[in-house]
């Protein structure tokens, strides 16, 4: 039964159920949409590539570039329910 599982007339009839569903004017802009998303995605991928430094020397300028963190003076917080009392005179 499925010895030829795709053969060349189930590629048209898929195509035709495309066609009457999208309509033949939504074929080409979805097409563009895909060629530019594509093209776009490439770039990307391509400028990471070309940013990202090899691993061990981002290993020994990440150590180098580090500085000291200055320290932070504590504050007082006070709860909610520990709110000063007023004396009422």
């Amino acid at each position: 039964m499925l010895r030829n599982g795709l053969e060349p007339w189930h590629l048209l009839v898929v195509l035709a159920v495309i066609i009457l569903l999208f309509g033949s004017k939504k074929l080409p802009e979805m097409a563009r949409g895909l060629g530019k998303s594509m093209r776009i995605l490439k770039a990307e991928t391509k400028a990471l590539r070309e940013e990202e430094p090899p691993a061990e020397a981002a290993n020994s300028t990440a150590a180098s570039t580090e500085q000291a963190r200055p320290a932070v003076a504590p504050v007082n917080v006070t709860k909610a329910d520990e709110t000063p009392s007023k004396t009422t005179s």
